[in-house]
């Protein structure tokens, strides 16, 4: 298997492992878990579905990820990016919808890993990842301030976009409850001044138990306060799985194949950020294809075993590199704690108080907004670049990631097809400056017959219509395109090069193309184009163009 470019990297770390190692991971294990406890069910929630969901995700996606992955200390689980996703994909399509959307994503994602497509996450613009990522800390921020404030839904409300959320916690704001407020208020200052003092415990733990003995022991709490076990009913054990109302029809798959490329567009996108995160603070290189390749398992994995979509989390990978996790030993063995939890201390789980999971949430959201990153943009980026931010932003919270992440690409890319195009130039000579053996500048007047043509930068189908800009007169005899600047061209600049040509035959002059470099000389031959006008008329250098119409 050397060189196998799917290799996982737990085969890598175990070739020279040892016992002190193997204590550390198991260490480091252990502390993940019990960070990604109470996040795994306040993700879940978030997400629109049961609270043990979360955990059945982070159990199953965290063992396969790190098995199979190409990452030495990378945690998977539910993260906050999918929240507003799944939600959504819930909400109308229901699990058995969301069930299909994630074996796709799976399926999309092993693909992606397959055909080594792992580096091309890397022509995502930053602006789209700063600006939906900050959209959905917002969305996740909104759908928490109904449990944060007790806030109660009239029969039948049930808000899925943000907006919605908005209006919903307006016309219910006569049903506040101040119990929920000061025991969310309480756990969030926990989560805010805790870890100043103490970083070895999870704040987030301590958190979930102070707002459990709160509402448990403070008479005045009794009321106003709902807990997880007040509103949902959390098995204890392995979940009990029914693939009997699943829907593969051609038709369903084709309605909710846009929301699987999302899932993994974004798993993809975030898992190999966080592998990026990692690899800086444990000095190792990750293998991009085998993480994609282990992220679409571990999604498959995860709703088999009645999970939702997962990927890698960043909090917790940095948490396991800080503790000294260094091989995915550490993933799998967060993995089997959580696991033994499921098993034998879930009902515990129905204590939390919802207030103290929308104040965990409070802190998720604003950690992966990266607000400071946003205003940087902002007042650093060119306009067009903070245009496609800030819509992407706006699209995420008022709609969807899906369109956010549709409308932004666009954006991007027509953006960056004019800033291209913006770039080359074409412009006539009366005198041409080249540079001689001894670094000065000859200048070199033209004849009155031929007329010369400086193009500068690619010639692409964005800057194809540049080219009819070359205008000759009647005395000219010779056009000389300078192409010394010319790095790329494309088959629409090779036609509306060709449809020159055509016009200077008409006219009865002759086309000579100058200095043309690697990448267009290989097209123009591949297109036939040097047959056609002959290869004398591609002298190297100006001089010798200039030589050719001195003749």
């Amino acid at each position: 298997m050397k060189g196998f470019y799917l290799k996982p990297k737990l085969f890598d770390t175990l070739k020279n492992y040892s016992g002190q190692q193997f204590t550390k991971d198991i260490i480091a294990g252990i502390i993940v878990a019990v960070i990604a406890l109470p996040l795994s069910i306040a993700l879940a929630l978030a997400s629109g579905v049961a609270p043990e969901c979360g955990i059945y995700t982070a159990v199953a996606a965290g063992f396969i990820v790190s098995f199979l992955g190409g990452s030495r200390v990378q945690i998977a689980g539910p993260t906050a990016a999918f929240a507003t996703i799944v939600a959504g994909i819930v909400a109308t399509k229901g699990m058995s919808g969301l069930f299909v959307a994630t074996i796709l994503a799976g399926i999309i994602l092993i693909l992606m890993g397959v055909f080594k497509l792992g580096a091309l996450i890397k022509y995502i613009p930053y602006t789209i990842t700063t600006g939906f990522t900050a959209g959905i800390a917002v969305t996740i921020l909104i759908g928490q301030i109904k449990d944060f404030l007790g806030l109660t839904y009239a029969g039948g409300v049930k808000p899925v976009e943000a907006i919605e959320k908005i209006e919903a916690n307006i016309h219910a704001i006569d049903t506040f409850s101040w119990q929920a407020l000061l025991v969310g208020v309480v756990c969030l200052l926990i989560l805010i001044v805790y870890p100043k003092f103490e970083k070895r415990v999870p704040p987030s733990l301590i958190a979930v138990v102070f707002g459990a003995l709160m509402v448990k022991f403070i008479p005045a709490l009794d009321n106003g306060v709902y807990t997880i076990g007040e509103l949902y009913d959390i098995p204890m054990g392995l979940p009990k799985m029914d693939f009997s109302g699943i829907d593969f029809s051609l038709s369903n798959i084709g309605a909710l194949l846009p929301d699987a490329f999302t899932i993994a567009i974004l798993a993809a996108i975030e898992s190999l950020l966080s592998c990026v995160v990692a690899d800086n603070m444990v000095n190792s290189r990750h293998n991009s294809n085998a993480e994609l390749m282990a992220q679409g398992a571990g999604n498959i994995a995860s709703v088999l075993f009645g999970g939702i979509p997962a990927t890698g989390a960043i909090a917790r990978t940095a948490a396991n590199a800080k503790n000294e996790g260094r091989t995915p030993i550490a993933g799998m063995v967060h993995a089997v704690v959580l696991l033994l939890v499921l098993l034998f201390l879930m009902p515990y789980a129905g204590l939390i108080p919802m207030p103290t999971i929308a104040a965990i949430l409070f802190m998720v959201a604003y950690n992966m907004s990266e607000w400071k990153r946003f205003v940087r943009v902002i007042k650093t980026a060119p306009k067009s670049d903070i245009a496609v931010m800030v819509i992407t932003f706006a699209l995420t919270v008022i709609f969807d990631l899906v369109i956010a992440i549709e409308v932004g690409l666009v954006m991007a890319f027509v953006l960056f097809m004019k800033r291209m195009s913006d770039e080359t130039k074409i412009v006539g000579w009366q005198k041409i400056d080249t540079d001689d053996v001894n670094g000065s500048i000859e200048y070199k007047h033209i004849p009155d017959d031929v007329k010369v043509f400086e193009i500068e930068g690619p010639l692409f189908f964005g800057s194809a219509d540049k080219i009819a800009d070359i205008i000759a007169d009647d005395n000219t005899e010779y056009i000389i395109l300078r192409m010394r600047a010319v790095t790329a061209l494309d088959s629409t600049a090779m036609n509306a090069l060709e449809s020159l040509h055509e016009k200077c035959e008409e006219k009865g002059i002759r086309l000579i193309l100058s200095h043309v470099n690697e990448q267009p000389f290989k097209i123009m031959q591949k297109s036939g184009f040097v047959d056609k006008i002959g290869s004398d008329n591609f002298p190297a250098h100006i001089d010798s163009a200039l030589q050719l119409v001195s003749k």
